[in-house]
């Protein structure tokens, strides 16, 4: 379970940006922070593999 506690400025500006796509404000955040931990979990495979290969 997670929980957030933001102001009434941020929940509208997400509240938009989630209608947008035809989402609900808690699936928009959702899906920004599994987007955001494949980026970094990526960015770090990449940063291994060229520590064992060596950069090129």
């Amino acid at each position: 379970m997670l929980s957030l506690r933001m102001d009434s400025e941020l929940h509208d500006r997400l509240r938009e940006h989630a209608a947008k796509r035809g989402m609900s404000v808690q699936d928009y955040v959702v899906r920004t922070l599994i987007r955001d931990d494949f980026d970094e979990r990526f960015a770090t495979s990449v940063e291994e593999t060229e520590r064992f290969y060596g950069a090129v």
